[in-house]
């Protein structure tokens, strides 16, 4: 299954390839994150927890973070096994560039495959889950970045 989009975020790129850089920030972000051990440069070891539909499942695996170029893209991949849920493994194309009207566009591209009872529910339900959780991050994302949106909004309205 592929997922390609784009967000623009009310902060120059040195600041969200800092966020984005920075294992905090992407545990609290990632649904479901239970656990983000280790690093970009050497990868990381998670554990997240996710109901599929009918399906619960806790996937423990392995993150790894490669094509590193600063404040302007990386590739991120992982795979994580479910145990009898089955497995999820995926990588993502991240590029970052200067928006037009300001801030910067956080565009993306995802490839995810899944196997075992996940496989199973089919591609419609895998299709809108993985979109739901995609938006989820980047929401996450972009409020970590950004601040809350109730801050943003009132900021904007004393401006």
């Amino acid at each position: 299954m592929e997922l390609t989009g784009s967000r623009i975020i009310a902060a120059d790129r040195a600041v969200v390839w800092e966020r984005l850089t920075d294992p905090d920030t992407l545990k609290a972000c990632i649904p479901g994150c239970e656990e983000l051990d280790g690093s970009i440069a050497d990868g990381f070891e998670a554990m997240v927890k996710q109901k599929i539909g009918p399906v619960k499942a806790t996937f423990k695996g392995a993150v790894t973070v490669s094509d590193l170029v600063e404040e302007q893209s990386y590739k991120i991949s992982g795979e994580g096994k479910g145990g009898v849920a089955g497995f999820a493994k995926g990588r993502a194309d991240v590029r970052l560039q200067d928006a037009e009207d300001g801030g910067t566009e956080l565009i993306y591209d995802v490839h995810a495959e899944v196997g075992g009872k996940l496989a199973q529910l089919g591609s419609r339900l895998i299709h809108g889950t993985a979109r739901r959780l995609a938006d989820q991050f980047f929401d996450n994302f972009t409020a970590a970045v950004e601040g809350p949106a109730e801050e943003r909004q009132s900021e904007a309205a004393e401006s």
